[in-house]
This record gives structure tokens, sequence and C-alpha cells, in this order.
């Protein structure tokens, strides 16, 4: 049974050149209770539009928003059974990390037995007791986060929204995060929202992620279905990474640029595609393999780079640039220069629109 529902909802800004731009295009979505829920895409395309009018920072020109039954998009923000964690932190420079987590609850006359209780509680939970006495100065990015973390935590709210709140953390410290925000969730038990660009993050964490474009929704659903079956080419190239081919359809595959060519038993069964006409095909770079004969994809290499667990293998066919991830051991690593055969693995290629 959804929990969060958000129905038709419409917003647009007026630019300063006088034209208009559609933030929220009739966005409809249904989170369940409990979920972590992932709203993901470029710079620009709703998802923090979204967000923020769930919140209350920002009303909808029309539509309908719903938390457990009760409409919240016609109430003030400091209404709503909601809190956001904001990728700034927001906390105040002059106050100690327990004064930071209680000041919300002070504003809402909670008594100060349950304050000290919830701060208390609240630090356990993001794991930094003792530090209840420090000025934010006095702690790290990653510490600070989990403050702003406990802080939304100690008021207990139905649905917590999150604000790219990790995008400011270096990569280690922010992988660290990832598995800590999954872990509060999974605990407490709080509808999560979560607003990224960042593919990697979302997939780590997401239980459904929506992928939004230019106000809408283009795909919603479990991260290993958008990224194994994604519906189109934006979100093939936008999650992770693919390589997108231009190719000719013929009853028995598909033609590709230099003379390579896919067979049928290659691309995904559920793949449907015609028996004439262009075709625009979808291989991840892991789905490649080296083939000792000319493969189903024929192309000098362009270059080599080593990552450490695999090695990326960019290849020219013709006028379009492939790449193939290898493992960095127990295969043969091509030379730059060499002309090399590449194959799909069995059903891993796949059709999208354009």
């Amino acid at each position: 049974m959804s929990f969060l529902q958000i129905e038709h909802v419409r917003k647009t800004f007026t630019t300063p050149e006088g034209g208009e731009v559609h933030a929220l295009d009739d966005v409809s979505l249904d989170i369940q209770a409990g979920e972590f829920f992932v709203m993901l895409g470029p710079s620009g395309c709703g998802k923090t539009t979204l967000l923020r009018s769930i919140a209350g920072l920002e009303y909808p020109d029309s539509g309908m928003i719903s938390v457990d039954g009760q409409r919240i998009d016609d109430i003030p923000a400091y209404e709503r059974p909601v809190n956001t964690v904001f990728q700034s932190y927001a906390l105040f420079p002059h106050m100690t990390v327990e004064q930071n987590i209680a000041f919300g609850l002070e504003m809402e006359k909670v008594s100060k037995e349950e304050i000290k209780q919830r701060v208390e509680f609240a630090l356990a939970q993001v794991k930094l007791e003792g530090m209840a006495k420090r000025r934010p100065s006095q702690l790290s990015g990653g510490q600070q986060q989990r403050i702003a973390l406990a802080r939304a935590l100690a008021k207990k709210p139905k649905v917590l929204l999150l604000d790219e709140p990790l995008s400011a953390l270096d990569l280690k410290l922010r992988r660290g995060m990832q598995i800590e925000l999954k872990r509060l969730q999974q605990e407490t038990g709080i509808t999560f929202v979560f607003v990224t660009h960042d593919q990697e993050e979302a997939m780590s964490m997401g239980d459904r992620i929506a992928v939004f474009k230019d106000g809408k929704i283009v795909q919603l659903d479990t991260p290993r279905e958008i990224y194994r079956r994604p519906v189109n080419a934006f979100v093939a190239d936008f999650i992770g990474e693919t390589n997108l081919i231009e190719g000719s359809a013929t009853e028995t595959g598909i033609h590709l640029p230099g003379g390579g060519f896919i067979s049928r038993n290659h691309i995904a069964p559920d793949c449907q595609f015609g028996t004439s006409g262009p075709v625009t095909v979808a291989i991840r770079p892991e789905d490649f393999e080296l083939s000792e004969n000319e493969g189903a994809l024929k192309g000098t290499v362009r270059d080599v780079i080593f990552t450490g667990d695999s090695v990326r293998v960019h290849v020219l066919l013709d006028e379009t640039e492939v790449v193939a991830s290898l493992a960095s051991y127990g295969v043969r690593v091509p030379d730059r220069g060499e002309t090399i055969g590449l194959n799909p693995l069995e059903h891993s290629a796949r059709t999208v629109a354009s």
C-alpha cells in the first residue's frame, strides 16, 4: 500500500528572459512505507523541485501530495510529517552537537526529559556517542553529516528527505556513509526519499529508482531492472556506462559499423525489433569478451587503460568508438594499435529506443 502519494504534480518556473521551464510535468509516484526511494537524474531534471515540494519549500501549481493518507501540499512546511537533510548540513555553528539536535524538538515544545532521551538515542543511531558537547567546527565532514542525520531522525518524521547529502564528501567517506544510511533506514523503518545525480549512489542504496528527465519520470524500477533493462538510450547511457551503437536490422540480427554483425542469440530475448531499418544497440562494457577470431565487432585498439580490477579497452569500429571492460588478470590484454574482435556475451546486447 502506498504511503507517500504524488499525483499529477506540475510546477513551472518563469525564466529571466520571460520563458517558462516545466520543472515538473505531470509527475505521479507511489512510494511504499519503509522504502528507500531514490530520485535520480541530471541537473535541472526536476528531482530536487519534487523533493522541495514534498518538504513544503516549493508549492506545486497543480496536483496533490499526501503522506499516510493525509494531504500535505496545502499545509505549511512546519506542519508536515517530514524532515529534510540538506547537502550543506545546515548546522548551527554556535551550538553544540546536542543543542543542534535538540533545537527542532524545543520548537515543538517537547519536554526536557524526552529531548534528552531522543538526543542520546539519535547520537547512538549515528554512532557518535560522546560527541554531544562538541561544536560543528570540531567535527569532520562525515561527522557533521551524521549530526545532520541525527537531528532529522530525532524528530521522528514519517518521511525523511535527503537532498544530495553525500556530494560534499570524498569518495571513500561517501561510500561508507552510503552503507550507514542504508543501515539507518532499515533499523528505523522510516521512508527515505533520496535525491542524487550519482548513479552508483542510487544503485547501491535504492530499493527503487525513479529516473528523471525534463520534468518527467522516464523509468521507475529496481536498480537491477533499470541497469539490465533500460527503456531507452537516455537511461541506458545515464545509468552506469554503456556503448550505444547505431546499426541496421535484418532478419538474422543487426549489422554494425566497420562490418560488424550481432546475431539474435547475442541480443536479450525480450528485445523486439523489425527485420529492416535503423536500430540502436546498447552493450555494457563488461558484457564484451575478446574473440580470437574476427568476432562480432572488429576494430582497432585506440587506448588501453588499467584501473586496478579491470582494463578498459577503447576500440574504434569504423568511426564509432566502443569501450570493453576486461579483467586485469587471467585474460590477454591487447596492445594499442592492434586489430581485435569483440563479442557481446550471449543475450547481453539490447535494442533501445532513441
